[in-house]
């Protein structure tokens, strides 16, 4: 059982930029590939970044291309999403999930709110 635990979210304007972090409990977390969902008010969840944990190659939503990059520290059990140049359309909750393979989610975390004002 690994246990996520996200950070970082908050209030920003336009064009600002955060960094959330996802403590996982296990360091098994670093043979699970790490990624980052959103879910926006009155929308369905929908997939950000992902870092595979295999050959540490990273993908992306077409949205936040060149403006989001995802990371990890094994020796720190933690994934990190910066996010720049943020956007209202940002806004949302952000969850970090530990992927058994790239469509199986094995763990969740609460999620963490980002707002950006305009």
């Amino acid at each position: 059982q690994v246990h996520l635990v996200e950070s970082g979210g908050g209030l920003v304007q336009a064009g600002g930029s955060l960094r959330l972090s996802c403590a996982a409990s296990e360091r098994t977390f670093s043979r699970y590939n790490a990624n980052w969902f959103r879910q926006a008010p009155g929308k369905e969840r929908e997939f950000v970044a992902a870092h595979n944990w295999w050959d540490g190659s990273t993908s992306y939503a077409d949205s936040v291309k060149g403006r989001f990059t995802i990371s990890r520290d094994n020796a720190k059990n933690t994934a990190y999403l910066q996010m720049n140049s943020l956007r209202p359309e940002d806004t949302a909750v952000y969850y970090c999930a530990a992927g058994a393979s790239r469509t199986t989610m094995a763990y969740w975390g609460q999620g963490t709110q980002v707002t950006v004002s305009s």
